[in-house]
């Protein structure tokens, strides 16, 4: 007795993809050959020739030896002096370290004022967002930066820093007062 099964419309998709699955795997046992002939034929090419290498110029060598004329890459006489101990201003080290000289100037912001005349105070705000209140000859900053002058929209410092041959030299700045 024959059987006969009927096709559902699942079973005839399943066969339709089964179908296309199997073309699709034939189509991927064609082979190589084309690339590897590609690749031959790239490397039979001849490469664009290499440029020589350009001439080194050669340069006149130049002797400081008169004496209106010194050396660059020596250190001038004004350099090889000592500082001279007390010569020039010098940070006072004795004195106890004010809050705002642990951060870095251009960290500190200048939020407003309080008072006016020779009494008046700055409202620095500092990178963690304390506000300090901060009065002439008072201290900020990292290079011994003393306040000067406070105005309505800035203030002035004279800065120390290190002149690089064990001396200090002075160093006008000046905080302005901030955008909100």
């Amino acid at each position: 007795m024959n059987r006969f099964v009927p096709v559902t419309s699942r079973g005839l998709m399943r066969a339709f993809v089964a179908l296309g699955l199997v073309l699709v795997l034939g189509g991927c046992t064609r082979g190589m050959s084309d690339l590897r002939d590609w690749v031959a034929q790239e490397k039979a090419k001849k490469g664009a020739p290499i440029q020589p290498l350009p001439v080194i110029k050669t340069f006149e060598t130049f002797q400081y030896n008169d004496q209106d004329q010194r050396d660059p890459f020596s250190p001038s006489t004004a350099e090889l002096q000592p500082s001279g101990g007390n010569a020039g201003p010098r940070p006072d080290e004795n004195r106890a370290k004010q809050p705002l000289e642990m951060f870095a100037l251009d960290s500190l912001k200048m939020v407003g004022t309080v008072g006016a005349g020779a009494g008046m105070e700055v409202l620095v705000k500092d990178p963690g967002g304390v506000i300090h209140r901060v009065h002439r000859n008072e201290y900020m900053g990292q290079n011994y930066g003393r306040v000067t002058a406070i105005a309505d929209d800035h203030i002035d410092l004279v800065e120390l820093v290190s002149n690089g041959n064990g001396g200090w030299m002075e160093r006008a700045a000046s905080i302005a007062l901030g955008e909100k």
